[in-house]
């Protein structure tokens, strides 16, 4: 389980979260809502262990964030906003890549099943060649290879193609309930968020999201 105590992060004057507590089971996805520059992607990288805190504390099962980072990471799948894969090298390429510095070793068959997972069957081509959508699949593929607890997306369906966006939704869901998996990730598309999140955190003080959760419930 993750626990989140009183949480509270500043840079430099701007306050950007505060007092927040939380907790997640395992099997749970967690849609993080709120106003651009609320929070949300700085709380993911807290949670991944990239930023830390000003003040509250964090578990993840029997670790604590503010002792175990190196040992908390082995657990954690990070996705950024930014898609972070090689532009010029294939499919395979970037996957086998990417096995070379995980923590896990797997084979090429294996490597290539979980892209074909995401309906990613594109295994030869280059990712310069790719739609936007396979792009994040692929990302989200890469953080999968060390199969870890957690998962966290900073807005992994953002700009891409209706087919695609739930293609991945239904993936996560798939590995939340079959993989007992942590999820947590942020989106503006409320209805995704309605349809997938277990339960939704508001970041912020614009109660914007909030009403609209309200209205929809």
């Amino acid at each position: 389980m993750l626990s989140v105590d009183s949480l509270k992060k500043r840079y430099r004057k701007k306050l950007v979260l505060e007092n927040l507590t939380f907790t997640v089971r395992p099997g749970e996805i967690i849609g993080l809502v709120g106003e651009n520059g609320a929070g949300k992607s700085t709380l993911l990288r807290i949670l991944a262990t990239i930023d830390k805190p000003n003040k509250g504390s964090i578990s993840f099962f029997n670790y604590l964030y503010s002792k175990n980072r190196k040992e908390i990471r082995k657990y954690i799948g990070y996705v950024p906003q930014d898609i972070a894969i090689w532009e010029e090298l294939t499919v395979k390429e970037n996957m086998l890549f990417f096995e070379k510095l995980s923590l896990s070793s797997k084979s090429s068959q294996e490597l290539r099943q979980l892209c074909l997972d995401m309906n990613l069957d594109k295994w030869e081509e280059p990712v310069k060649k790719l739609s936007g959508g396979m792009k994040r699949k692929l990302n989200i593929a890469i953080t999968l290879i060390h199969e870890p607890t957690m998962l966290l997306l900073d807005e992994p369906t953002v700009g891409i193609d209706l087919k695609s966006k739930i293609e991945i939704g239904s993936y996560l869901l798939k590995q939340a309930k079959d993989n007992n998996r942590i999820i947590i990730y942020t989106s503006h598309d409320m209805d995704e968020i309605n349809h997938l999140c277990d339960r939704v955190i508001c970041i912020g003080e614009d109660s914007f999201y909030e009403d609209i959760l309200k209205d929809s419930g």
